[in-house]
Protein backbone atom coordinates (compact mmCIF):
# COMPACT_ATOMS: atom_id res chain seq x y z
CA UNK A 1 0.00 0.00 0.00
CA UNK A 2 1.28 3.32 -1.36
CA UNK A 3 1.68 6.26 1.23
CA UNK A 4 -0.24 8.73 1.72
CA UNK A 5 1.16 12.04 0.34
CA UNK A 6 1.06 15.24 2.48
CA UNK A 7 -2.08 17.23 1.41
CA UNK A 8 0.27 19.97 1.00
CA UNK A 9 2.27 18.42 -1.16
CA UNK A 10 -0.02 16.56 -2.77
CA UNK A 11 0.44 16.95 -6.76
CA UNK A 12 3.33 18.33 -6.52
CA UNK A 13 6.91 16.56 -7.89
CA UNK A 14 8.48 14.54 -5.46
CA UNK A 15 11.59 15.79 -6.20
CA UNK A 16 10.43 19.40 -4.83
CA UNK A 17 9.52 17.96 -1.79
CA UNK A 18 12.95 16.65 -1.37
CA UNK A 19 14.23 20.01 -1.89
CA UNK A 20 12.20 21.58 0.37
CA UNK A 21 13.54 19.27 2.95
CA UNK A 22 17.08 19.75 1.74
CA UNK A 23 16.81 23.40 2.30
CA UNK A 24 15.14 23.17 5.59
CA UNK A 25 18.22 20.88 6.69
CA UNK A 26 20.36 23.46 5.68
CA UNK A 27 18.70 26.34 7.52
CA UNK A 28 18.57 24.13 10.75
CA UNK A 29 22.35 23.96 10.05
CA UNK A 30 22.82 27.63 9.32
CA UNK A 31 20.61 28.22 12.44
CA UNK A 32 23.06 26.27 14.58
CA UNK A 33 26.16 27.53 13.30
CA UNK A 34 24.87 31.46 14.30
CA UNK A 35 23.80 30.10 17.71
CA UNK A 36 27.04 28.85 18.20
CA UNK A 37 29.01 31.96 16.85
CA UNK A 38 26.99 34.00 19.11
CA UNK A 39 27.27 31.98 22.09
CA UNK A 40 31.06 32.19 20.94
CA UNK A 41 30.94 36.18 20.96
CA UNK A 42 29.51 36.17 24.10
CA UNK A 43 32.48 33.78 25.42
CA UNK A 44 35.09 34.93 24.07
CA UNK A 45 38.79 32.99 25.03
CA UNK A 46 40.70 35.63 27.18
CA UNK A 47 43.79 37.17 25.60
CA UNK A 48 45.97 36.59 28.51
CA UNK A 49 45.67 33.87 31.29
CA UNK A 50 47.71 33.25 33.85
CA UNK A 51 47.38 29.82 36.35
CA UNK A 52 49.21 29.34 39.69
CA UNK A 53 49.43 25.64 40.84
CA UNK A 54 51.01 24.01 44.27
CA UNK A 55 51.75 20.24 43.82
CA UNK A 56 52.81 18.87 46.83
CA UNK A 57 53.49 15.06 48.03
CA UNK A 58 52.08 14.02 51.29
CA UNK A 59 52.17 10.62 52.51
CA UNK A 60 49.99 8.38 49.94
CA UNK A 61 48.46 11.16 48.60
CA UNK A 62 49.49 13.70 45.61
CA UNK A 63 48.08 17.01 45.88
CA UNK A 64 47.65 19.33 43.64
CA UNK A 65 45.98 23.06 44.13
CA UNK A 66 45.29 25.24 41.12
CA UNK A 67 43.72 28.81 40.34
CA UNK A 68 42.90 29.95 37.36
CA UNK A 69 40.06 32.74 36.13
CA UNK A 70 36.97 31.75 35.64
CA UNK A 71 36.73 33.87 32.13
CA UNK A 72 38.82 30.86 30.73
CA UNK A 73 36.03 28.44 31.50
CA UNK A 74 33.78 29.84 28.37
CA UNK A 75 31.99 25.99 27.62
CA UNK A 76 30.59 25.84 31.36
CA UNK A 77 27.14 27.70 31.58
CA UNK A 78 26.83 29.11 35.00
CA UNK A 79 23.28 29.80 36.93
CA UNK A 80 22.72 33.29 37.17
CA UNK A 81 20.51 35.29 39.14
CA UNK A 82 18.89 39.06 38.45
CA UNK A 83 21.19 41.44 36.64
CA UNK A 84 23.28 38.80 35.36
CA UNK A 85 25.12 38.24 38.42
CA UNK A 86 26.58 34.33 39.55
CA UNK A 87 24.12 32.44 41.45
CA UNK A 88 26.76 31.17 44.19
CA UNK A 89 23.97 29.49 45.45
CA UNK A 90 23.63 26.92 42.74
CA UNK A 91 26.97 27.25 40.97
CA UNK A 92 28.85 24.36 42.98
CA UNK A 93 28.19 21.69 40.41
CA UNK A 94 28.91 24.37 38.03
CA UNK A 95 32.68 24.91 39.29
CA UNK A 96 32.90 21.19 39.58
CA UNK A 97 31.97 21.04 36.01
CA UNK A 98 34.63 23.55 35.34
CA UNK A 99 37.48 21.93 37.59
CA UNK A 100 36.69 18.63 35.64
CA UNK A 101 36.50 19.32 32.07
CA UNK A 102 39.85 22.24 32.21
CA UNK A 103 41.63 20.37 35.07
CA UNK A 104 41.21 16.65 35.88
CA UNK A 105 40.30 15.31 32.73
CA UNK A 106 43.45 17.72 31.26
CA UNK A 107 46.45 17.06 33.65
CA UNK A 108 48.22 13.77 33.93
CA UNK A 109 50.75 12.59 36.76
CA UNK A 110 52.90 10.44 37.02
CA UNK A 111 54.65 8.30 39.76
CA UNK A 112 58.27 7.17 38.75
CA UNK A 113 57.29 6.68 34.89
CA UNK A 114 53.76 5.51 35.41
CA UNK A 115 50.96 7.48 34.83
CA UNK A 116 48.47 7.65 38.21
CA UNK A 117 44.82 7.30 37.34
CA UNK A 118 42.44 10.98 37.23
CA UNK A 119 42.58 12.86 40.43
CA UNK A 120 39.42 13.27 42.82
CA UNK A 121 38.28 17.02 42.91
CA UNK A 122 38.19 17.49 47.04
CA UNK A 123 36.96 20.96 46.56
CA UNK A 124 36.03 23.65 43.81
CA UNK A 125 35.12 27.02 45.02
CA UNK A 126 35.24 30.81 43.57
CA UNK A 127 37.31 33.31 44.39
CA UNK A 128 37.56 37.38 44.54
CA UNK A 129 40.71 38.28 42.22
CA UNK A 130 41.97 40.58 44.97
CA UNK A 131 42.25 37.32 47.14
CA UNK A 132 46.22 36.55 48.07
CA UNK A 133 45.61 33.07 49.65
CA UNK A 134 47.67 31.87 46.36
CA UNK A 135 50.67 33.35 47.95
CA UNK A 136 51.75 30.09 49.37
CA UNK A 137 50.52 26.51 50.19
CA UNK A 138 49.29 26.60 53.33
CA UNK A 139 47.10 29.97 52.79
CA UNK A 140 45.69 28.33 49.38
CA UNK A 141 44.78 25.00 50.96
CA UNK A 142 43.24 26.79 53.86
CA UNK A 143 41.55 29.11 51.59
CA UNK A 144 40.14 26.15 49.45
CA UNK A 145 39.23 24.12 52.33
CA UNK A 146 37.72 27.14 53.89
CA UNK A 147 33.67 28.77 53.86
CA UNK A 148 33.05 29.36 50.03
CA UNK A 149 31.93 33.42 49.92
CA UNK A 150 28.36 34.73 50.70
CA UNK A 151 25.40 33.86 48.13
CA UNK A 152 24.19 37.40 48.46
CA UNK A 153 27.05 38.94 46.91
CA UNK A 154 26.39 40.48 43.44
CA UNK A 155 29.53 39.33 41.43
CA UNK A 156 29.71 38.31 37.69
CA UNK A 157 31.46 34.94 37.01
CA UNK A 158 34.21 36.31 34.29
CA UNK A 159 35.70 38.19 37.16
CA UNK A 160 35.64 35.62 39.96
CA UNK A 161 39.09 32.88 40.03
CA UNK A 162 38.37 29.37 40.04
CA UNK A 163 40.25 27.53 42.81
CA UNK A 164 40.43 23.80 42.80
CA UNK A 165 41.87 21.18 44.96
CA UNK A 166 43.06 17.75 43.27
CA UNK A 167 44.00 14.34 45.07
CA UNK A 168 45.74 11.43 43.33
CA UNK A 169 46.63 8.51 45.40
CA UNK A 170 50.53 7.58 45.32
CA UNK A 171 52.82 4.95 46.50
CA UNK A 172 54.94 6.80 48.44
CA UNK A 173 55.66 10.82 48.70
CA UNK A 174 59.11 10.10 48.08
CA UNK A 175 58.79 8.73 44.66
CA UNK A 176 59.70 10.63 41.20
CA UNK A 177 56.91 12.74 40.09
CA UNK A 178 56.09 14.26 36.58
CA UNK A 179 53.12 16.20 35.61
CA UNK A 180 51.75 17.83 32.37
CA UNK A 181 49.83 20.36 32.51
CA UNK A 182 48.13 20.95 29.07
CA UNK A 183 46.30 24.53 29.90
CA UNK A 184 47.26 26.14 27.38
CA UNK A 185 44.21 26.25 25.17
CA UNK A 186 42.64 28.48 28.32
CA UNK A 187 43.79 31.35 26.73
CA UNK A 188 45.74 32.62 23.84
CA UNK A 189 48.72 33.79 26.26
CA UNK A 190 48.98 31.57 28.93
CA UNK A 191 51.57 31.93 31.76
CA UNK A 192 51.82 29.10 34.37
CA UNK A 193 53.83 29.24 37.82
CA UNK A 194 54.07 25.96 38.87
CA UNK A 195 55.39 25.41 42.43
CA UNK A 196 56.26 21.59 43.54
CA UNK A 197 56.74 21.47 47.44
CA UNK A 198 59.34 18.60 47.89
CA UNK A 199 59.42 16.64 51.25
CA UNK A 200 62.76 17.26 52.28
CA UNK A 201 60.89 20.97 52.51
CA UNK A 202 62.71 22.24 49.12
CA UNK A 203 60.69 23.96 46.62
CA UNK A 204 61.16 24.18 43.01
CA UNK A 205 59.27 27.14 41.23
CA UNK A 206 58.62 26.95 37.40
CA UNK A 207 56.91 29.89 34.98
CA UNK A 208 56.50 28.95 31.41
CA UNK A 209 54.07 29.88 28.82
CA UNK A 210 52.42 27.61 26.73
CA UNK A 211 52.59 24.26 26.84
CA UNK A 212 55.72 22.44 27.68
CA UNK A 213 54.61 18.95 27.72
CA UNK A 214 55.77 16.45 30.96
CA UNK A 215 57.60 18.17 33.48
CA UNK A 216 59.95 16.18 35.57
CA UNK A 217 59.34 18.33 38.96
CA UNK A 218 62.56 17.28 40.29
CA UNK A 219 64.59 15.37 37.51
CA UNK A 220 67.25 12.87 37.98
CA UNK A 221 70.56 13.84 35.60
CA UNK A 222 69.27 11.30 33.06
CA UNK A 223 65.89 12.54 32.62
CA UNK A 224 67.07 16.18 32.92
CA UNK A 225 70.06 14.74 29.36
CA UNK A 226 67.67 13.20 27.69
CA UNK A 227 64.56 16.21 27.77
CA UNK A 228 67.70 18.93 27.05
CA UNK A 229 68.92 16.48 24.28
CA UNK A 230 65.91 16.97 22.49
CA UNK A 231 65.46 20.58 23.59
CA UNK A 232 68.67 21.24 21.80
CA UNK A 233 67.79 18.91 18.52
CA UNK A 234 64.57 20.46 18.15
CA UNK A 235 65.40 24.25 18.37
CA UNK A 236 68.25 23.73 15.78
CA UNK A 237 65.91 22.23 13.27
CA UNK A 238 63.29 25.23 14.24
CA UNK A 239 65.57 28.12 14.25
CA UNK A 240 65.40 29.21 10.31
CA UNK A 241 67.94 31.83 10.99
CA UNK A 242 70.47 29.32 12.83
CA UNK A 243 69.81 26.75 9.34
CA UNK A 244 70.41 29.78 6.80
CA UNK A 245 73.73 31.07 8.42
CA UNK A 246 74.77 26.94 8.34
CA UNK A 247 74.28 26.79 4.57
CA UNK A 248 75.53 29.75 3.87
CA UNK A 249 78.77 28.69 6.06
CA UNK A 250 79.29 25.24 3.96
CA UNK A 251 77.24 25.60 0.84
CA UNK A 252 80.64 26.10 -1.26
CA UNK A 253 82.93 23.66 0.51
CA UNK A 254 81.76 19.63 0.69
CA UNK A 255 85.34 17.63 1.46
CA UNK A 256 85.11 16.23 4.69
CA UNK A 257 88.29 17.58 6.55
CA UNK A 258 87.11 21.13 5.56
CA UNK A 259 83.64 20.72 6.91
CA UNK A 260 84.87 19.17 9.92
CA UNK A 261 86.94 22.34 10.33
CA UNK A 262 84.60 24.85 9.69
CA UNK A 263 81.68 23.19 11.85
CA UNK A 264 83.70 22.56 14.73
CA UNK A 265 85.11 25.95 14.60
CA UNK A 266 81.57 26.99 14.51
CA UNK A 267 80.26 24.67 17.40
CA UNK A 268 83.11 25.59 20.10
CA UNK A 269 82.27 29.53 19.74
CA UNK A 270 78.46 28.99 20.06
CA UNK A 271 79.37 26.61 22.87
CA UNK A 272 81.44 29.08 24.92
CA UNK A 273 79.01 31.81 24.89
CA UNK A 274 75.88 29.53 25.51
CA UNK A 275 77.63 28.38 28.36
CA UNK A 276 78.72 31.70 29.52
CA UNK A 277 75.27 33.23 29.17
CA UNK A 278 73.70 30.17 30.98
CA UNK A 279 76.98 30.97 33.87
CA UNK A 280 75.72 35.43 34.40
CA UNK A 281 78.58 36.30 32.25
CA UNK A 282 76.21 37.93 29.29
CA UNK A 283 74.74 41.55 29.76
CA UNK A 284 70.99 41.16 31.06
CA UNK A 285 69.82 44.55 29.96
CA UNK A 286 66.71 44.72 27.74
CA UNK A 287 68.62 46.06 24.76
CA UNK A 288 70.84 42.84 24.86
CA UNK A 289 68.82 40.52 23.09
CA UNK A 290 67.49 41.86 20.06
CA UNK A 291 71.10 43.21 19.50
CA UNK A 292 71.69 39.74 19.46
CA UNK A 293 69.06 38.81 17.04
CA UNK A 294 70.07 41.76 14.89
CA UNK A 295 73.64 40.90 14.35
CA UNK A 296 72.66 36.99 13.71
CA UNK A 297 70.53 38.45 10.66
CA UNK A 298 73.95 40.56 9.57
CA UNK A 299 76.11 37.16 10.33
CA UNK A 300 74.01 35.75 7.49
CA UNK A 301 73.64 38.57 5.01
CA UNK A 302 77.01 38.72 5.12
CA UNK A 303 78.29 35.30 4.69
CA UNK A 304 75.66 34.79 1.93
CA UNK A 305 77.22 38.37 -0.06
CA UNK A 306 80.55 36.45 0.50
CA UNK A 307 79.97 33.14 -1.41
CA UNK A 308 78.07 35.38 -4.12
CA UNK A 309 81.45 37.76 -4.05
CA UNK A 310 84.07 34.35 -4.14
CA UNK A 311 82.35 32.14 -7.15
CA UNK A 312 81.30 35.58 -8.94
CA UNK A 313 85.14 36.67 -8.81
CA UNK A 314 86.27 32.93 -9.46
CA UNK A 315 88.24 33.24 -6.57
CA UNK A 316 90.67 30.61 -5.09
CA UNK A 317 88.86 27.83 -2.40
CA UNK A 318 92.05 27.82 -0.54
CA UNK A 319 91.95 31.09 0.46
CA UNK A 320 88.14 31.36 1.13
CA UNK A 321 88.81 28.16 3.59
CA UNK A 322 91.86 29.85 5.06
CA UNK A 323 89.41 32.23 6.42
CA UNK A 324 85.95 30.65 6.28
CA UNK A 325 86.68 28.54 9.85
CA UNK A 326 87.78 31.99 11.30
CA UNK A 327 84.52 34.05 10.66
CA UNK A 328 82.52 30.69 11.75
CA UNK A 329 83.97 31.03 15.04
CA UNK A 330 83.59 34.63 15.12
CA UNK A 331 79.64 34.58 14.09
CA UNK A 332 79.35 31.63 16.42
CA UNK A 333 79.89 33.48 19.13
CA UNK A 334 77.03 35.46 18.38
CA UNK A 335 74.26 32.58 17.59
CA UNK A 336 75.52 31.00 20.96
CA UNK A 337 73.88 34.15 22.77
CA UNK A 338 71.44 33.34 20.47
CA UNK A 339 71.09 29.92 21.90
CA UNK A 340 70.66 31.13 25.46
CA UNK A 341 67.76 32.94 25.20
CA UNK A 342 66.08 30.05 23.96
CA UNK A 343 68.12 27.98 27.06
CA UNK A 344 66.93 30.35 29.69
CA UNK A 345 63.43 29.72 29.97
CA UNK A 346 64.41 25.86 30.00
CA UNK A 347 66.88 25.81 32.21
CA UNK A 348 64.17 25.91 35.24
CA UNK A 349 63.35 22.06 34.28
CA UNK A 350 67.15 21.34 34.85
CA UNK A 351 66.71 20.42 38.55
CA UNK A 352 70.25 20.37 40.16
CA UNK A 353 71.42 19.65 36.60
CA UNK A 354 72.81 22.52 34.97
CA UNK A 355 75.83 21.75 33.64
CA UNK A 356 74.71 18.44 32.66
CA UNK A 357 71.66 19.73 30.94
CA UNK A 358 73.95 22.47 29.21
CA UNK A 359 76.05 20.04 27.87
CA UNK A 360 73.05 17.80 26.57
CA UNK A 361 71.46 20.82 25.15
CA UNK A 362 74.55 21.42 23.23
CA UNK A 363 74.99 17.78 22.34
CA UNK A 364 71.41 18.36 21.17
CA UNK A 365 72.20 21.02 19.11
CA UNK A 366 75.45 18.86 17.62
CA UNK A 367 73.33 16.32 15.96
CA UNK A 368 70.54 18.60 14.91
CA UNK A 369 73.21 20.53 12.90
CA UNK A 370 74.52 16.93 12.03
CA UNK A 371 71.27 15.66 10.76
CA UNK A 372 70.62 19.28 8.80
CA UNK A 373 74.60 18.42 7.03
CA UNK A 374 73.65 14.87 6.16
CA UNK A 375 70.71 15.92 4.22
CA UNK A 376 72.01 19.27 3.02
CA UNK A 377 75.13 18.05 1.55
CA UNK A 378 74.43 14.96 -0.86
CA UNK A 379 71.08 16.99 -2.23
CA UNK A 380 73.38 20.32 -3.46
CA UNK A 381 75.30 17.74 -5.09
CA UNK A 382 72.80 16.27 -6.64
CA UNK A 383 71.27 19.81 -7.54
CA UNK A 384 74.64 20.95 -9.26
CA UNK A 385 75.23 17.83 -10.71
CA UNK A 386 71.82 17.39 -12.42
CA UNK A 387 70.16 20.86 -12.11
CA UNK A 388 72.06 23.96 -12.37
CA UNK A 389 76.00 24.50 -12.73
CA UNK A 390 77.79 24.63 -8.93
CA UNK A 391 78.83 28.24 -9.54
CA UNK A 392 75.55 29.82 -10.81
CA UNK A 393 73.55 27.25 -8.26
CA UNK A 394 75.82 28.66 -5.23
CA UNK A 395 75.19 32.72 -6.21
CA UNK A 396 71.42 31.93 -6.86
CA UNK A 397 70.93 30.16 -3.74
CA UNK A 398 73.09 32.84 -1.79
CA UNK A 399 71.55 35.95 -3.11
CA UNK A 400 67.97 34.39 -1.97
CA UNK A 401 69.16 33.82 1.26
CA UNK A 402 70.56 37.15 1.64
CA UNK A 403 67.45 39.03 0.83
CA UNK A 404 65.40 37.19 3.47
CA UNK A 405 68.42 37.82 6.32
CA UNK A 406 68.24 41.32 4.61
CA UNK A 407 64.55 41.78 5.81
CA UNK A 408 65.17 40.26 9.02
CA UNK A 409 68.17 42.53 9.85
CA UNK A 410 66.19 45.35 9.18
CA UNK A 411 63.46 44.39 11.10
CA UNK A 412 64.88 43.39 14.22
CA UNK A 413 67.18 46.35 13.72
CA UNK A 414 63.97 48.73 13.82
CA UNK A 415 63.19 46.45 17.03
CA UNK A 416 66.06 47.46 18.40
CA UNK A 417 65.92 51.02 18.02
CA UNK A 418 62.67 51.20 20.48
CA UNK A 419 65.40 50.55 23.46
CA UNK A 420 67.86 53.08 25.05
CA UNK A 421 71.39 53.19 24.53
CA UNK A 422 73.06 51.87 27.50
CA UNK A 423 74.50 54.30 30.07
CA UNK A 424 78.12 54.58 29.94
CA UNK A 425 78.68 54.46 33.49
CA UNK A 426 81.13 52.67 35.52
CA UNK A 427 78.93 49.22 35.23
CA UNK A 428 79.07 49.59 31.91
CA UNK A 429 82.66 49.71 31.90
CA UNK A 430 83.33 47.41 33.74
CA UNK A 431 81.44 44.99 31.63
CA UNK A 432 83.03 46.28 28.43
CA UNK A 433 86.58 45.76 30.05
CA UNK A 434 85.73 42.15 30.69
CA UNK A 435 84.16 41.57 27.40
CA UNK A 436 87.19 43.17 26.07
CA UNK A 437 89.66 40.60 28.01
CA UNK A 438 87.43 38.14 26.96
CA UNK A 439 87.54 38.57 23.26
CA UNK A 440 91.79 38.98 23.14
CA UNK A 441 92.09 35.46 25.22
CA UNK A 442 89.89 34.10 22.22
CA UNK A 443 92.08 36.35 19.69
CA UNK A 444 95.04 34.71 21.43
CA UNK A 445 93.53 31.52 21.04
CA UNK A 446 92.50 31.51 17.34
CA UNK A 447 96.15 32.66 16.75
CA UNK A 448 97.81 29.66 18.39
CA UNK A 449 95.78 27.06 16.21
CA UNK A 450 95.43 28.67 12.51
CA UNK A 451 98.47 27.99 11.86
CA UNK A 452 98.26 24.10 12.75
CA UNK A 453 94.65 23.89 10.93
CA UNK A 454 95.92 25.71 8.01
CA UNK A 455 98.56 23.18 6.93
CA UNK A 456 95.92 20.48 7.96
CA UNK A 457 93.17 21.70 5.55
CA UNK A 458 95.92 22.50 3.30
CA UNK A 459 96.28 18.21 2.48
CA UNK A 460 91.88 18.41 1.90
CA UNK A 461 92.38 20.71 -0.75
CA UNK A 462 95.32 19.87 -2.43
CA UNK A 463 93.29 16.49 -2.77
CA UNK A 464 91.36 16.25 -5.73
CA UNK A 465 87.90 14.55 -5.21
CA UNK A 466 87.52 10.86 -6.83
CA UNK A 467 85.75 10.28 -10.04
CA UNK A 468 82.68 10.92 -10.83
CA UNK A 469 82.56 14.07 -8.72
CA UNK A 470 84.57 16.54 -10.08
CA UNK A 471 85.72 19.80 -8.54
CA UNK A 472 84.71 23.36 -10.14
CA UNK A 473 87.60 24.55 -10.58
CA UNK A 474 88.73 22.02 -13.33
CA UNK A 475 85.22 22.47 -14.60
CA UNK A 476 85.61 26.15 -14.96
CA UNK A 477 88.94 25.55 -16.70
CA UNK A 478 87.43 23.16 -19.24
Amino acid sequence: MLPKLNPAIRGKPLLNHRHTRLASGLLAVLAACLALALGAAGHEIPNDVRINAFVKPAGNRLEVLVRLPLAAAIDVEFPARGGGYLDLSRAEEALRSAAKLYLSDKIEAFENGVALPQPRILNAVASLPSDRSFGSYEEALAHVQGPPLADQQDLYWNQLMLDVLLEYPIASEHSDFAISFPVDRLGRNVTTTLRFLAPGGVTRAFEYQGDPGVIYLDPSWRQAALSFVVAGFWHILEGTDHLLFLACLVIPFRRLRTLLVIITSFTVAHSITLFASAFGFAPDALWFPPLIETLIAITIVYMALENIVYEAMGSDTKGVVSRRWVMAFAFGLVHGFGFSFVLRETLQFAGDHLLTSLLAFNIGVEIGQLAVLLVLIPALGLLFRYVIPERVGIIIISALVAHTAWHWMLERAEQLAKFPLPRLDAAFAASAMRGLIAALLLAAGLWLVSGWLKRWMRGDLSTPIPEPVETRRETAAR
